[in-house]
């Protein structure tokens, strides 16, 4: 394998979604989703190279997980097919216009299964940055234990680690959450987060500054809260930096986070500033809340700037 800009660990799944309550019927269209492979997306449209690495099954959803990821540009090859479990569903319903509601169906799953011995020739092939997320270590305990090592080895190398902390309150409570985000926190040197995640990677009740205090301790460079609508804050051991969120029509929210993170993330890529990572990240954050889906209305390289100076409803001719 050759060595990529961003390495991305998780769980690709299916998602199937409905423009209303799925229990009256209608149609379902298909989507890729998935936290990490969001991320790799977005870092893909902007030109770096991207790859996943997960388990899917051999069924036809892993086949279409790997088809929208090859036609976004994102490298698969160290992808393990596992016969004996299915690619993890998601069922997601627009509920009312101001609600969507989720259902998982992934107990068992492919991406469940993922273990240290998946992840070794990736990792053995190098990155410019390995990108984690809470979700995958709340999946099984073995997926907790690839994900640790996976964070412990690429730290081992020189190989920077970037933390999403996305807790999942389906997936475990907040007190198993911190006491496994907690240490892996300490191989990270970006960590990313909600305001009302944060604490789950320090002590219970902790505000902010402590929080950031100690993660600088254990080694962090990096730490960013994400603040919805009113932007982000970054902070660094030199500088404290607030970045506001583009002025958009909203339709969607899901997958609002992981672009704001591939925006940083490629902002890095490319040398930029500090201010300038968090501009480029709430650019695509903006481009992912006002389109449908969690990827799919992510920008090209070419298209950063479209956001710039329209109104609402521009028509560019």
């Amino acid at each position: 394998m050759t060595a990529p800009d961003l390495l991305t660990v998780g769980e690709a799944l299916v998602s199937l979604r409905s423009a209303g309550p799925i229990a009256a019927g209608g149609p379902l269209t298909m989507h890729l989703a998935g936290a990490e492979s969001n991320v790799a997306v977005g870092v893909a449209r902007l030109g770096h190279h991207a790859a996943w690495v997960g388990r899917l099954g051999t069924d036809e959803f892993g086949e279409y997980a790997l088809r929208q990821l090859r036609a976004e540009g994102v490298a698969v090859d160290g992808v393990t097919r596992d016969p004996d479990r299915p690619t993890g569903l998601m069922f997601l319903e627009r509920r009312t216009a101001d609600v969507t509601r989720v259902q998982y169906h992934r107990a068992g799953s492919a991406g469940s299964a993922l273990g240290a011995d998946d992840l070794r020739a990736p990792l053995a092939a190098g990155a410019r940055m390995l990108h984690l997320s809470g979700i995958t270590p709340a999946l099984s305990d073995s997926a907790r234990e690839a994900t640790r090592w996976a964070a412990e080895a690429a730290a081992a190398a020189g190989i920077p680690v970037c933390l999403d902390v996305n807790h999942r309150a389906r997936l475990w409570s907040r007190d198993t959450a911190r006491a496994v985000l907690t240490p892996l926190a300490g191989y990270a040197s970006v960590v990313v987060a909600s305001a009302d995640e944060l604490d789950l990677v320090g002590e219970p009740g902790a505000d902010e500054p402590a929080v950031v205090a100690e993660l600088f301790r254990r080694g962090v460079h990096t730490v960013l809260v994400k603040l919805g609508g009113d932007g982000a804050r970054a902070y660094t051991p030199d500088e404290v930096r607030h970045v506001g969120a583009l002025t958009v029509t909203a339709v969607d929210a899901v997958g609002a986070g992981d672009a704001f993170t591939a925006g940083y993330l490629s902002g890095w890529f490319d040398g930029l500033d500090l201010n300038g990572r968090l501009r480029r990240a709430a650019t695509l954050g903006a481009f992912a809340v006002s389109s449908p889906g969690d990827w799919e209305g992510l920008p090209r390289r070419a298209e950063l700037s479209l956001l710039d100076g329209h109104e609402a409803g521009a028509v560019l001719r």
